[in-house]
């Protein structure tokens, strides 16, 4: 038990893993690891699983990883962290790195959305 006043890290390691692991074909295939620097302020979570997972842990268009991403930041701005997520590949190359929480994204990807132009007024002048 924590004494009053005294602040405690939530642990992300438990949190990431009860979030991934029911995405994943088997949970032995999670490698999970954090690590915490600049006065435990900034954490890092890096996760690596098998290749065939990938698509159910990232979701139709990034949703489900985006899910766990706010949950994440969430957690860390209550504790007034900073947490980084990168996530590898079997290969063990980086196949994408989160932003940190707190941060804003330059924009959306991609083309932007176009909405039709009203139609013209078809009435017959006088």
């Amino acid at each position: 038990m924590s004494e009053p006043g005294q602040k405690t890290s939530p642990d992300y390691g438990s949190l990431v893993r009860f979030l991934v692991e029911p995405f994943l074909e088997s949970s032995t295939s999670l490698s999970l690891d954090c690590e915490r620097a600049h006065a435990n302020s900034r954490v890092w979570i890096r996760l690596a699983f098998d290749g065939e997972d990938k698509g159910r842990v990232f979701g139709r268009g990034g949703r489900n990883i985006q899910a766990i991403r706010t949950v994440i930041q969430g957690v860390a701005k209550i504790a007034g962290e900073s947490v980084y997520l990168d996530i590898y590949d079997e290969s063990g190359g980086t196949s994408r790195r989160e932003a940190p929480s707190g941060s804003r994204s330059q924009g959306r990807k991609g083309s932007p959305r176009r909405l039709p132009l009203p139609k013209p007024n078809s009435k017959p002048r006088s």
